[in-house]
């Protein structure tokens, strides 16, 4: 097995090589570089080096992993006949993908490396723009990178854009978190007597022509909070602050106990906005219920028995035991299947308990614990065939409650009236209808026909006493007329 010499070209020209790598390249068989567009290959060729290169492999392939994969390949089998070295831009070791791989091949005993080292971009970087790395800084691949790779609170570097397409993704990925007009500096051959920087807003970035593989992306820190509001940590600092001894004094009041009101509030509120189709306003009661969770989770820690850490653990956790066929080799036919795994599943990690209803309680609703009783019952069998069976059973408890009316005690009509509740609740459930939202529903349905009668009123008379309720319900009709328009 012949060797396989990687060496690193540097970030900029001839005069950044060092005496040994130089002589490396001079004395070396057969030299192959991964790409042509850098300055020292075209000035080791004017001394008579002949160096090929895999720039056609970039030709030929749509993504960037399928052409490193094919350079590895072919370097591999290079190695075979005699040994071969491997050129590359920068530090072979610093956000190069290929060797990477090769490292892949050499640990399964494919091919002999000796990684000969070289000069990485980051110090003629950090010397260009005059920043110590000591601060934080994230290192970025351009040709694969996210929103959710970026913290906003660190000198963040994107090599590997090579032109305006890699560019414009950077862009898209970036902006969906920092300002449109937050400046960003594209930064050429640094250290070389070509080195080029040029500041220009987020959105420019990629209306810029001089482009190419030796351009490195620079995005300064954000240390204003109001300006990094779209990072989780950015929450978590807002929180932690109001929940601190010299913040807000009604939040370091609360406990879980005290907030559970308003987690229920901001559930149905959201709700609401769902069913609105008002895509704003879920927005604001999405952030509202996720205020609840972070709230909780910051009582957590500062009691100290749990952090968010814990919470985002335990449900990752949960969300990959309970999704084999996403995350294992479980394999699954229908959403019918997944429950019906997910429900086993979920029987291995709980307790077993005296009866099936125990855990069943919802405190705040008794909707759903009267769903969540009936759900657990009709699992083993305990239920009607069809919800025939539910109906004639609602309409025999009806019937038992109107006799009470008439002639029962407070106390015998209230347990009729639980009666016909749980039969409703019952039918909801053969229908696959959600007790609790149906009610929530009902509840801003009237609010906003009531809200109209009230108008009305004001708009006229000015008081309910001085209509009759045939009147009233005129309006409560003029309402609903204009819902169904």
């Amino acid at each position: 097995m012949n060797l396989l010499t990687i060496i690193g070209l540097g970030a900029g020209d001839l005069d950044q090589l060092s005496i040994g790598t130089y002589r490396k390249l001079k004395t070396a068989e057969m030299i192959v570089a991964r790409t042509d567009q850098h300055p020292v290959i075209e000035e080791l060729r004017a001394e008579g080096l002949q160096i090929d290169s895999f720039d056609a492999i970039y030709e030929k392939n749509d993504g960037f992993e399928q052409v490193y994969e094919e350079i590895a390949e072919r370097l591999v089998a290079l190695a075979k006949e005699q040994p071969v070295t491997y050129a590359v831009p920068g530090h072979p070791l610093v956000a190069e993908r290929t060797v990477q791989l090769l490292i892949e091949k050499e640990r399964a005993g494919l091919v002999q490396l000796d990684i000969a080292g070289g000069n990485s971009f980051l110090d003629p970087i950090f010397g260009a723009l005059r920043i110590d790395p000591i601060e934080g800084f994230q290192l970025l691949d351009g040709t694969d990178m996210g929103r959710d790779d970026v913290q906003m609170t660190q000198h963040v570097l994107i090599g590997q854009v090579y032109d305006a397409f890699v560019a414009s993704e950077v862009k898209l990925s970036l902006m969906e978190k920092y300002a449109f007009d937050h400046p960003v500096t594209i930064v050429t051959a640094a250290g070389s007597s070509l080195e080029k920087l040029r500041t220009v807003p987020l959105f420019e970035l990629d209306r810029e022509t001089e482009i190419d593989n030796l351009t490195t992306i620079y995005v300064p820190p954000v240390l204003e909070q109001e300006e990094r509001l779209k990072e989780w940590s950015t929450f978590r600092e807002i929180i932690a602050a109001l929940r601190a001894p010299d913040g807000c004094p009604w939040d370091r009041e609360q406990t879980h106990e005290s907030l559970k009101r308003y987690l229920i509030e901001e559930a149905h509120e959201l709700l609401e906005a769902i069913d609105q189709q008002d895509d704003e306003g879920v927005i604001e009661e999405l952030g509202d219920v996720l205020l609840q969770v972070f709230l909780h989770a910051q009582i957590g820690e500062d009691n100290g028995y749990f952090a968010m850490e814990d919470v985002l653990q335990s449900i990752g956790e949960k969300m990959i035991r309970r999704h084999p066929h996403v995350f294992g080799d479980r394999d699954v036919a229908n959403s019918d299947e997944v429950l019906q795994n997910w429900q086993e599943i979920k029987q291995t990690e709980k307790p077993q308990v005296d009866s099936l209803l125990d855990g069943q309680e919802r405190h705040s609703s008794s909707l759903l614990t009267s769903f969540n009783f009936q759900k657990a019952a009709a699992k083993v069998g305990f239920d009607w065939p069809d919800i025939e069976g539910a109906f004639d059973k609602f309409e025999e408890e009806w019937q038992e409650f109107k006799v009470e009316v008439e002639n029962g005690t407070k106390e015998s009509q209230t347990d009729e009236l639980g009666d016909v509740f749980f039969t409703l609740v019952n039918l909801a459930r053969f229908l696959k209808l959600s007790p609790e939202e149906a009610m929530a529903h009902a509840n801003a349905k009237f609010k906003r026909r009531f809200s109209f009668v009230e108008q009305s009123v004001k708009d006229g008379k000015g008081v309910f006493s001085a209509y009759p309720l045939d009147e009233l319900e005129a309006f409560w009709q003029q309402a609903k007329g204009r819902e169904k328009k």
